[in-house]
């Protein structure tokens, strides 16, 4: 269910209500005096089809971005209203990819985090460790951001996802690099290690089940982060990324060149997908959505859209 809140002054709020009301995809339309004195907060529930639309035309009636908030709320039990189920919100998902877009703190920790983590589990060929730091890796907003700014043509916000997921990347593979070169000077790394016999298996070729795999993955991510259950998904999806990226940092540490290279090639390879993958399926849904949307009369604000 998503909730929507405007507030401004009394008389603007007065017509905002009556709008809102008039449209069949808006329900549960209230109007409550607020402080300071001669103001008002409208407070309706909006189909999430029609969200976008009704955030439009509430700009267009010069309602500011400050005053407009939207929340998305978790209905219990059974619901009673039809087609009720959650759907594609374009200020939602490009809210969200607004706020993965950029490295913070916590995001480049996680990597750091991640990279040595991966690290040790390509040397020890231990899964338990790759899993580990696929689980801990958040590549996955980034690359969702990116397939947002190119579908919405915003190339700013594109370039700022993938700054971002190269960043991470590059702080993992360097993270590995530097505790795989910290292990080799006080000879701890094991004497049988075989960059062959590595759990993640030679991460130097680009084949068609990294093509594969890495697309189904920037698919699974989309529909993940839209429905909130990008924490799990997150971990199919650093499957096609930390194993490579511990690749190239354990061969860098070691000074195996020719490894380094094709680990770069396969991360680039996958990256590459993800993002495809990412960004086909979030612009077949808005395809869809639009179509829907115009094969249906619903009124907005007193007008037929």
């Amino acid at each position: 269910m998503i909730r929507l809140e405007v507030f401004g002054d009394a008389e603007r709020m007065v017509s905002v209500a009556q709008w809102l009301d008039a449209s069949e995809d808006v329900t549960r339309v209230r109007l409550v005096e607020a402080m300071p004195p001669g103001h008002a907060v409208v407070a309706a529930v909006v189909h999430a089809r029609a969200v976008d639309g009704v955030m439009g035309r509430l700009r267009g009636h010069g309602v500011s971005e400050e005053d407009m908030t939207l929340t998305r709320e978790e209905v219990l039990g059974q619901s009673t209203v039809a087609g009720s189920e959650a759907g594609l919100v374009w200020e939602d998902v490009l809210g969200m990819a607004s706020r993965n877009a950029r490295p913070f703190a916590r995001y480049i920790a996680f990597m750091l985090v991640a990279g040595v983590v991966g690290g040790y589990g390509v040397l020890d060929a231990n899964a338990i460790l790759i899993v580990g730091a696929m689980a801990i890796s958040p590549d996955l907003l980034p690359i969702t951001a990116v397939g947002v700014g190119l579908v919405d043509r915003r190339i700013g916000l594109a370039a700022r996802a993938l700054v971002t997921l190269l960043i991470g990347m590059t702080l993992a593979a360097g993270a590995a690099c530097a505790s795989t070169s910290l292990q080799d000077l006080f000879g701890v790394i094991p004497s049988d290690f075989d960059f062959d016999a590595t759990v993640v298996g030679t991460l130097t070729d680009v084949s068609n089940e990294t093509i594969v795999v890495a697309l189904a993955a920037g698919i699974a991510g989309m529909l993940a982060l839209e429905t909130r259950a990008s924490s799990g998904v997150g971990v199919a999806v650093s499957v096609t990324t930390i194993p490579a990226a511990a690749y190239l940092g354990v061969a860098a540490g070691l000074g195996e060149a020719d490894q380094a290279r094709g680990a770069v090639g396969v991360l680039a390879a996958n990256v590459a997908m993800l993002v495809v993958g990412a960004a086909g399926t979030l612009a077949l849904q808005r395809l869809i959505a639009r179509r829907a949307a115009g094969g249906r009369r619903w009124t907005i604000f007193g007008g037929q859209r």
